[in-house]
């Protein structure tokens, strides 16, 4: 498996960053018409949101919203020239269209929009690890399975793994099998569907009680609820294409690796737009920041453009990074 780094390099996220350094900051006129793809997930709306907002209310382009999806968006971008962005792209999910198409000039890399990847693990809330200090590994999880007891199976302990049909399903069974989770006492409990998982882990938090399970972030319940991610488990990519297969006879102590999440744009808007481009490659944000986000979403039963709105009211520090005092005061003007 190609490494981080490689995959990037073969993307030309270093030449993107390369482009984007040393432009102006004067005039913004040249903008034009801007389309952004919005994605349907949160993370990836609220973002597209973000970047209108900075887009119109900043450099004065005539920025608007599409409907998007990863593969037919970035399919679109290489193939018709629009959207010009898409702020989220789970490089995963689309490379060999994304490599392609930048390879052949037709897209562009801007840069890494969540600065910690997409994030996947076995986490425990914090406020056990407080009460238990130490329990930070797996292997000190595997030593206390007397701590998440399953009332189904007295005596044994439980871990909520992920919902049928879902990939994590399958990896989840082979790590299971892989450390010696059934030996150490525990059970793989399948809570049925996404939204019961989150239940799970929603309802132990707030009543403070003890869970082990698999979830991912960014999202919103990681913003509701601290919780530690367990050391202990350390990806193996020359073993991994075994532990996604439903089929693999002798899974191997592996563990989730970061996935790479890329703001991808046409060749022909970093043309146009340099300006623009250059802010469009400044956008990286932490998962923590975003998890916080979505939580205040998820509480406020707010859409993704007032959530959006929120994050640039109350996350100034961050986002004026991303561009020269003199958008950032016409964007905070404009809110």
């Amino acid at each position: 498996m190609r490494t981080r780094q490689a995959i990037l390099a073969k993307c030309g996220i270093a030449a993107a960053a390369v482009a984007a350094i040393g432009l102006s900051t004067g005039a913004y006129a040249a903008c034009g018409k801007v389309t952004i793809a919005n994605m349907t997930w949160a993370s990836a709306s609220v973002a597209a949101h973000v970047e209108n907002t900075i887009l119109s209310k900043g450099y004065g382009c005539k920025s608007e919203l599409v409907p998007g999806d990863t593969v037919p968006t970035v399919t679109s971008m290489s193939e018709k020239g629009e959207p010009d962005i898409a702020p989220e792209v789970w490089i995963n999910s689309a490379r060999e269209v994304v490599e392609k198409a930048v390879a052949e000039g037709r897209l562009k890399i801007a840069g890494e929009i969540l600065s910690d990847g997409g994030e996947e693990g076995w986490f425990v809330p914090k406020y056990l690890v407080d009460a238990n200090p130490g329990l930070t590994t797996l292997q000190a999880v595997l030593k206390r399975s007397d701590l998440f007891p399953d009332k189904e199976e007295p005596g044994k302990g439980r871990f909520y793994t992920c919902p049928p049909g879902w990939a994590c399903e399958i990896i989840n069974k082979n790590l299971f099998k892989a450390y010696g989770l059934d030996k150490a006492g525990f059970t793989l409990f399948n809570p049925g569907s996404g939204e019961g998982l989150a239940a799970a882990i929603d309802r132990a938090n707030t009543r403070k009680l003890p869970i082990f399970t698999y979830y991912w972030a960014p999202t919103a319940l990681m913003g509701r609820h601290p919780m530690v991610k367990l050391g202990g488990m350390n990806h193996d990519p020359k073993t991994w294409s075994c532990v996604t297969s439903k089929d693999c006879a002798d899974p191997k102590p592996n563990m989730y690796p970061k996935s790479v999440v890329l703001t991808v744009v046409t060749s022909s808007f970093a043309k146009k737009a340099p300006e623009a481009f250059k802010f469009v490659s400044s956008v990286s944000w932490p998962n923590q920041v975003v998890n916080k986000v979505l939580a205040w979403k998820d509480k406020n039963q707010a859409n993704n453009e007032e959530t959006a709105n929120y994050f640039l009211k109350s996350y100034e520090s961050v986002w004026t990074k991303w561009v020269p005092a003199d958008v950032a005061a016409k964007v905070k003007a404009g809110l």
